[in-house]
Parts: structure tokens; sequence; C-alpha cells
């Protein structure tokens, strides 16, 4: 087995502090720097047989294998945000060598200082909120109440109140959703609001009613979490889950206009 390839984390400007003494990252090999035109790239040598481009590209429709390495990948990411402020690569990003590496990281050098001079300091809290239409639902009439309707009766007005119940349900989420995202954008210095996600694929309770991201100053994420934390026991039938602080995925890219 060869070893040899460039699997690239993250670009970041030189930090003193040192990464965990035991960290290792994707392939079970422990990262490393290289330092180029004042940027650092933090990578591991891994195998040409796992990661060159055809058992690469086999190994990303594995989902344990893919599962296994991006945790590798994601602890990295993690150990360098606790010491300075990463910009992360995707995830597979390998280079041939080091000379094709400081080839690309010359070819965005000025890309590179936009970004890290905009994230800074800064991190990322993710923020979803979830309906669960079960536990908001209206209840159903007592028995009392049922007894005295007629099954005809009964079934039309369950007819008009099904669809009623349900379109309140996401208007009121909606509203709860947007009062609270104009909230924590006014503390946050940017925002990424993201597609809802699947129930199906991501496996969390409840309907997926926002999905947003938060860049924010070091300094200030007490004060965000503590508005967050605010408000999550505020509305039955709906949960309210914060992540983070991460290093800044979504913000990574040039500033939109």
């Amino acid at each position: 087995m060869t070893t040899g390839l460039r699997y690239v984390y993250a670009i970041c400007r030189p930090f003193d502090a040192a990464l965990q003494a035991q960290l290792t990252g994707v392939a079970g090999v422990p990262p490393k720097l290289l330092s180029h035109h004042g940027l650092v790239a933090v990578l591991s040598e891994v195998p040409e047989d796992d990661f060159a481009e055809e058992p690469l590209r086999a190994h990303l429709e594995d989902l344990d294998w893919l599962g296994v390495t991006a945790r590798a990948h994601q602890g990295v990411i993690d150990a360098l945000t606790t010491v300075t402020t990463p910009l992360p690569l995707r995830l597979g990003t390998v280079f041939r060598d080091d000379s094709g590496l400081r080839t690309m990281m010359e070819a965005r050098e000025d890309e590179f200082r936009r970004t890290l001079d905009r994230l800074e300091g800064r991190v990322e809290w993710g923020v979803k909120v979830y309906l669960d239409t079960e536990s908001a639902a209206p209840e159903r009439p007592t028995v009392a109440v049922a007894e005295q309707a007629t099954p005809g009766r009964d079934h039309l007005r369950q007819r008009r109140q099904r669809p009623r119940s349900h379109d309140e349900l996401w208007r009121h989420a909606d509203r709860f959703a947007r009062g609270l995202h104009e909230a924590l954008s006014g503390r946050a210095e940017e925002f990424r609001v993201h597609a809802p996600q699947n129930a199906a694929l991501s496996g969390a309770a409840g309907r997926n009613v926002m999905n947003a991201a938060y860049l924010v100053p070091r300094g200030k994420s007490e004060e965000f979490v503590e508005l967050v934390d605010r408000t999550k026991d505020d509305t039955p039938g709906l949960r309210v889950e914060l992540t983070g602080p991460w290093a800044p995925y979504s913000f990574a890219g040039e500033e939109p206009a």
C-alpha cells in the first residue's frame, strides 16, 4: 500500500497553539501543517489505494466508509476551531503532492485571505425549528360531545376542521420561526437560511420549519445561546434545536451580494 496523497481539511493563518497530541484524522493519520505564502494548509498523507480518484469515487458511495471518514474529518476541524479560525474545505479534497497543493493555495490566495479576514474570531451556530404536528394538534372531542353528534354531522365537522387546524399549525410555526430568526439575525454578523431538512434523511422527529446558520463573534456567543435558550419552551408543539459552535462552514465561500 502506497502513501503520499494529501488529504486537506482546511486553510488557516499560522497559529502557535499545538493541536491535541493524540489527534488522528482521515485514515487514522495524524494531521500536519504545510505553510505557504503566509497561509497554512492542514492535511494528512493518505493511501493512494483509497484516495486516488477512482477508489475515492467508489468509497463515496459506501455509507459506512463515508460516515467514518466524515467523523474523522470533522474531528480535525473541531480541534482546529479550538486554536484558530479554520476555513474548512470539502470532504474528500485530495491533492497528488505538496506542489499541487501549493499551486491551489497560490491560485486562491486572495480569496482565502479575504474570507479568513471576514471569519476571524467568529464561529457558526446552527438553529433548527421543528413542528410536532401530533402534540400541537387540537384535542379530539370528549366522549360526551362526540356522542351528541350524529355520525354524518361529526364526519363533516372533522373534515372541515382538519385542513383548518393543519393550516393554523403551520401559520403559527411560520410566525414563530420568522420572529426567532429576526431576533437571532440581530445578534449575528451574517446568516444563511438553508432548505428544511428531510425527516427521512435526518432522522429528526417532527417537520423542519426553519434551518438556519448564524455567524457570531466568539465573545458574543454566550448571549446568542442564552437568547435561543429563552425561546425553547415558549411554544407547545415546537422544538428549537441549537448546535455549535462550529467552524464557519456555511460562510466559507465568498460573501453573497
